[in-house]
This record gives C-alpha cells, sequence and structure tokens, in this order.
C-alpha cells in the first residue's frame, strides 16, 4: 500500500451518514475482537470506524497510505502507519480490513503481509465489495480493481496461510440496490445522499434479515473472518 492520493474521499466522507451501516460494520468487530486485544484497521481511510471502537475503549491502530487521511487519523489521536512495514511481526490480536483489498493491484501479496502480522491464534475480518456483474462508475471512481466470490477470497486468504472460519455473502437487498444504481446511477460514480439515507434506515435493516436465508446465495459484500493456526 504506497503513499498516495486516494480519489474516493468525498465518498467515503458521504459515508459517515449511513449509520445503521456503519454500526453495524463496528459490531462486526465488537463480536470477534476483545477490548484487551491489540486491534489493526488495515485501510482505515478517514477513523469512521477506529474512532468509534477506540471511544468504546479498543485499543486500535492503524495503517493507512493517504497521507491526507493519516493526518486526519492522528490528529484524532489514533496510531496511524503508513503500511505494514512498521507493525512488527505476531504482534496484533486481531485485525480488520472493510473494503479495501479490491483497491490494491496486488491483493495476495497484501494478505501474507498481513497474515504475518497476526499473532497464533488471532484473527482477520474481511470485508469486500462482492459479484463482477456489480461494476459499476462508483467502483470506477474510488479505485477498485474488482469485486469477489466468495470462493475466490476463501482461496487467496488460505493461500496466506490463514484458516477460513466464517465465509458469507451480507447486504442481499444492497445486490439488486447496486444493480439499479448501475443501470440508472451517477456515471461520475457519486452517491446521492437522500438515497444513501433512505436505504440506510429502511433497505438495510431489511437487508439484513434476508441475509438469513441468502448469505449463501448473493449479497453486495463478502464477510470472512480467518484465524492464524500456524
Amino acid at each position: 500500500m504506497p503513499d498516495a492520493r486516494y480519489s474516493g474521499t468525498d465518498n467515503l466522507e458521504m459515508m459517515k451518514e449511513a449509520v445503521n451501516y456503519n454500526r453495524w460494520l463496528v459490531q462486526l468487530v465488537r463480536d470477534r475482537a476483545r477490548k484487551k486485544n491489540r486491534l489493526l484497521d488495515f485501510g482505515a481511510g478517514v477513523g469512521t470506524l477506529a474512532l468509534e471502537l477506540a471511544r468504546d475503549g479498543y485499543r486500535v491502530e492503524c495503517v493507512e497510505p493517504d497521507a491526507d487521511q493519516r493526518e486526519i487519523l492522528s490528529a484524532a489521536g489514533l496510531p496511524a502507519h503508513a503500511d505494514l512495514t512498521s507493525i512488527e511481526d505476531e504482534s496484533i490480536d486481531f485485525a480488520y480490513t472493510f473494503n479495501v483489498l479490491e483497491h490494491i493491484d496486488d491483493d495476495r501479496g497484501a494478505l501474507r503481509h498481513l497474515a504475518r502480522k497476526i499473532r497464533l491464534g488471532g484473527s482477520v475480518l474481511v470485508y469486500v465489495p462482492a459479484f463482477s456483474i456489480l461494476y459499476t462508475s462508483m467502483d470506477r471512481k474510488v479505485g477498485h480493481l474488482r469485486r469477489y466470490r466468495k470462493r475466490e477470497l476463501g482461496h487467496k486468504v488460505r493461500e496466506a496461510g490463514l484458516a477460513v472460519r466464517e465465509a458469507e455473502y451480507v447486504d442481499s437487498l444492497g445486490f439488486f440496490a447496486t444493480l439499479a444504481y448501475r443501470a440508472f446511477g451517477s456515471g461520475a460514480g457519486d452517491i446521492n445522499r437522500a438515497a444513501l439515507r433512505t436505504y440506510d434506515r429502511w433497505v438495510f435493516p431489511a437487508s439484513r434479515l434476508l441475509d438469513v436465508a441468502a448469505k449463501h446465495v448473493l449479497g453486495k459484500n463478502v464477510l470472512l473472518v480467518a484465524e492464524r493456526t500456524v
């Protein structure tokens, strides 16, 4: 993750308004990590999730290659690294990475490097966009190189030396909403603020209920949790 300017910062700022969605992402970490753990947010952006966890008493530090965003993290009191080289091997209890791997050309190499930072028995939570058919102008704007299938992501995580413990699709209604955005949305890849608020308030909670039945078939994202066992 070389130091670089990120083209989608305005979308990140807009996504702060997705209150239910962000609360759920934070809860994914809370459900799997302990406050005494050393946590790593790999690709922390402007700190939307890391700040919430830190306020909740978790020991979080961040890796963020974008210098401007790293400055925001540091100003908020979060330890912020430009890349993984300054993190000692086998020192992290729990790492999470939300919508980051799709930006990295060598995602396999990034997963191997991240896996080396995890203690024996520690875990990594990976959350990425799903299904190439859902690739839209928004993906292009923010620099997404790919979307994933669950099997593909699991294979890459195992190649990195981690054992997959959970893998499922999430946000099933988001699958159809993204198809609609691809057909009718902004060609510039912009987020409509009113549509985002409506989706977050009404559609996303319903989507989470539907995920119980759809999680093995489809969703807007892939959620995977892996453990370092050797």
